[in-house]
């Protein structure tokens, strides 16, 4: 009797440490199961994010005005950039036609035109300190006003008006020699400062950029 009870609770021993062994493998495998779906949905997401970027990338650069940027580079390493979209003239009357003369133009396309500068300014002779801002221009037939202001991150036609103004500033303007039919920001470097210009059809409004 006790020789059959001994092996009676042997075999017991046995199935216990069976079912023991057999619910740890069970627990591993949900666990790598577990794990390797967290896996395959971050590297999903991951994938998703890489996608929506590039298609992002792709649709600004396919866009009718694409993106363009222009940098005046400072003393001590310091810079100030310009990003606005470029539009075409395609044939079009553009100054004093599709762009009004007396009235705020956004100076680009899509997005707000930014202004970043990394060190204090004078633009035009008129002190701008290092920030973020926003450009628009008022162009007229003889001379431009450039509007620097301080809200930013808006739509190109959001103007946010002359409370928000962080400075308006005369533009020189003068006629180019032949039309241009992309509307161009760019900085013709010098030693120690930068001419910023905007150029499109026949007309080019520009103004100094220098470090304070």
């Amino acid at each position: 009797m006790a020789s059959s009870e001994a092996h009676t609770w042997h075999a017991r021993v046995k199935v216990a440490v069976w079912l023991r062994e057999r619910l740890k493998n069970l627990t591993w495998g949900f666990l790598n199961m577990r794990r390797n779906s967290y896996l395959w949905i971050g590297a999903a997401l991951c994938l998703g994010a890489v996608v929506v970027v590039a298609a992002g990338r792709q649709d600004k650069a396919s866009r009718p005005s694409p993106p363009a940027k222009a940098e005046c580079k400072l003393t001590g390493g310091k810079a100030v950039t310009v990003d606005y979209s470029s539009p075409r003239a395609k044939g079009r009357k553009i100054f004093g036609g599709i762009v009004p003369f007396d009235k705020v133009w956004r100076a680009g396309a899509n997005e707000a035109t930014s202004f970043v500068t990394d060190s204090d300014l004078t633009v035009g002779g008129t002190e701008v300190p290092a920030g973020k801002y926003t450009l628009f221009v008022i162009p007229e037939a003889s001379k431009w006003s450039l509007i620097i202001s301080k809200t930013t991150g808006e739509w190109g036609t959001a103007y946010s008006g002359p409370a928000a103004d962080l400075a308006r500033i005369d533009m020189k303007v003068t006629k180019l020699p032949a039309p241009e039919e992309n509307f161009t920001i760019a900085f013709d470097q010098g030693e120690a400062s930068c001419t910023m210009r905007m150029d499109w059809e026949t007309t080019r409004a520009s103004v100094n950029v220098a470090k304070k």
